[in-house]
């Protein structure tokens, strides 16, 4: 128990997987005190690194802070990463990371709580994705059955997610190389194979899921960030946009964008303030109380 007024849950296994499989573990943050009557929506928050490196443990912090200022439980899970330097029998390539983290929202889905009490509403999810982590909610959130229909989400799953932050993401692989030609060499051909075109990979072109009409979204970037640019956030925000009016749906209520609100370069920014107050708007809107 936290002297913050926070309840910590770490190392949690999520699946048919050793306990002791630190890839397949999350964290777990709730109010202390929680209110009385039904559970509050969750929070999970997919954390970046390239496909190849950072931790859950790197976001307690983040994650205590979401706590204080939503109320709301926060979820960090871990999920397989492509190693550093791979080789032909040691390599790890998309969807796989994906997949583990559509395998932790499934398991979160039925999981009764670490004392067998629940502790938030199952029904009502919000994810938050970073950099990569951007990438990999939507290659599952979107519709990427047309090439990896290992991504499909369960209808039951699809229900409950209420809205999808992302920031500082990774969509357009591609147009990505275009602005960092180091990047192929860095981490693009580790993670995704040695070839020349990557745009089966690149969720700017993915349609959305009959199941996932209701969902809101949140692009964020911020100005100080130059690991990634903002290209990549204008061509995600347009990708949604015109999908929602594709469908006659109104755009302001399911897609909403800012870059201009975060100065921070790209990991720093999970450290301010400015993030945490973004998100929290974004969670407690109307539809969290729906």
């Amino acid at each position: 128990m936290s002297s913050t007024g926070i309840q910590e849950y770490l190392d949690v296994p999520y699946g048919s997987v050793s306990s002791e499989d630190v890839y397949h573990q999350f964290d777990i943050f709730t109010p202390q005190a929680r209110d009385k009557g039904s559970p509050s929506p969750l929070i999970c928050f997919v954390h970046g690194g390239a496909w190849r490196s950072e931790d859950k443990s790197y976001h307690r912090s983040l994650a205590r802070r979401l706590v204080m200022s939503t109320h709301y439980p926060v979820a960090v899970p871990n999920y397989r990463l492509t190693p550093s330097t791979p080789t032909e029998d040691d390599h790890l390539y998309h969807p796989a990371h994906a997949e583990d983290i559509l395998q932790f929202l499934h398991f979160i889905q039925t999981w009764r709580g670490p004392e067998s009490t629940p502790i938030y509403d199952a029904s009502r999810l919000y994810l938050l994705g970073h950099s990569c982590g951007a990438h990999i909610l939507t290659s599952i959130f979107l519709d990427s059955s047309g090439v990896t229909a290992s991504l499909t989400p369960s209808p039951t799953l699809s229900d409950a997610v209420r809205g999808i932050g992302l920031s500082e993401g990774i969509y357009d692989l591609n147009r990505l190389l275009q602005s960092y030609p180091g990047y192929r060499e860095w981490f693009i051909e580790s993670a995704f194979g040695k070839r020349d075109d990557f745009s089966p990979f690149s969720t700017t072109a993915l349609p959305l899921r009959d199941g996932s009409l209701h969902m809101k979204w949140l692009v964020l970037h911020s100005k100080g960030d130059t690991l990634v640019d903002e290209v990549q956030a204008s061509l995600m925000y347009e990708h949604l946009t015109s999908l929602y009016q594709a469908r006659d749906l109104p755009v302001d209520v399911h897609v909403a964008k800012n870059w201009d609100e975060l100065h921070e370069e790209h990991n720093d920014l999970l450290r301010g303030d400015k993030y945490v107050e973004l998100i929290s708007k974004f969670v407690m809107g109307p539809a969290s109380a729906a």
